[in-house]
């Protein structure tokens, strides 16, 4: 059990290390801002009907200069076709699309991708999903990101609003596992898709580049269609990576457990790499997060010490992407839960829908 415990401490150390690191040296979308570059932005749109009115009011509230918006109906059963073109109709900055049919061989959001992609004109193609929301100045900060940096692409990580208890319990991870784990300033410099960091929720591309690896055709049947997307630009030479993107961009992924449970269900596992990944990581944080906890309550001031070294890796992280810091503290519920995840996701993403759509 010592061992155990020595390498939990080990483990966790170099996972509190890494989030020290990164804290420091991302690149943050900040207040200031520029107007140097020019962005058509892609939001794809498949049974939005209640989200539509606050999205199209949220955008049009966009002050950057050179930017236009490309609304992709993705073959909805709702309004959300009739509803974009009635509240898009006077403002000249945007238009809607109407996908084809999604075809073999295609998943949904690379389609409607793919279609926006199509009539987008300008230097930066943006992605944006459809609950997202952005300040006024977002494309401004961006477009100096974009201009001081060089990069090829970024992916701006907007702030993760977390409301009920399983929210807070799982979603602050996804910021906690890219910052503990990769060299963010290495990674995008690198050609190493193993260290691609993306997240389409809000995703800035050079139209160039996007164009140089195929469009969103490239990641066609992806159901992992940020990170495919990235690596596919990193296997071709292009550079980037994530940024911190919470003071221009908020979202709420899920409002439920059984959305969250949905959500990760469809593409955890596979982007664990199966079986073996898997359960790596299970072990991993049975180890570090979970283990610790339980041995903490015995006396072990071992254990104890590999459980502040691991809840202050999530502090760093929280603190440093506007997260709930208190949250911080459920660190080993969070892990149990997480498990939880992987295994639902081995063995019944089959049965997923979403949208209404295998996947």
């Amino acid at each position: 059990m010592k061992i155990l415990l020595s390498s939990a401490v080990l483990i966790n150390s170099i996972l509190l290390l890494f989030s020290l690191v990164n804290a420091f040296s991302i690149r943050r979308a900040t207040e200031s801002g520029s107007t140097l570059k020019s962005f058509s932005l892609l939001i794809p749109c498949r049974n939005e009907d209640e989200n539509i009115e606050d999205l199209v009011a949220n955008l049009a509230a966009l002050s950057h200069p050179q930017h236009e918006i490309i609304f992709i109906n993705d073959n909805s059963s709702d309004q959300t076709f009739q509803l974009l073109t009635a509240a898009t109709s006077k403002i000249s900055k945007m238009r809607v699309i109407d996908a084809p049919p999604l075809p073999s061989g295609w998943m949904g959001k690379p389609w409607a991708l793919q279609q926006g992609l199509g009539v987008a004109k300008n230097e930066f193609i943006v992605t944006i999903d459809a609950d997202v929301r952005l300040t006024a100045s977002a494309l401004e900060s961006v477009d100096l990101l974009l201009v001081q940096s060089g990069l090829d692409f970024t992916s701006p990580y907007p702030a993760q609003n977390a409301v009920t208890l399983p929210e807070r319990l799982i979603q602050p991870l996804l910021q906690w596992t890219w910052m503990t784990t990769v060299p963010l300033r290495i990674a995008e410099k690198s050609s190493r898709p193993s260290l691609a960091v993306a997240n389409g929720q809000f995703f800035f591309i050079r139209h160039s580049a996007l164009t140089a690896i195929g469009g969103f055709s490239s990641i066609k049947n992806c159901v992992l269609d940020d990170i495919e997307l990235a690596r596919a630009l990193l296997r071709n030479g292009f550079k980037g990576g994530v940024s911190d993107g919470s003071k221009i961009s908020h979202t709420r992924m899920y409002s439920s457990f059984s959305q969250i449970r949905s959500g990760y269900a469809k593409s955890l596992s596979i982007a664990l790499g199966g079986i073996f990944g898997s359960t790596l990581l299970i072990s991993l944080l049975m180890v570090t997060g979970i283990l610790p906890f339980l041995l903490a309550f015995s006396g072990s001031e071992l254990a104890a010490v590999a459980l502040l070294i691991g809840v202050a890796s999530r502090i760093v992280s929280a603190a440093s992407t506007r997260g709930v810091v208190i949250d911080s503290f459920l660190h080993p519920i969070s892990s149990l839960f997480f498990i939880y995840l992987i295994i639902y996701s081995l063995f019944f993403r089959s049965r997923i829908t979403w949208k209404g759509r295998s996947v």
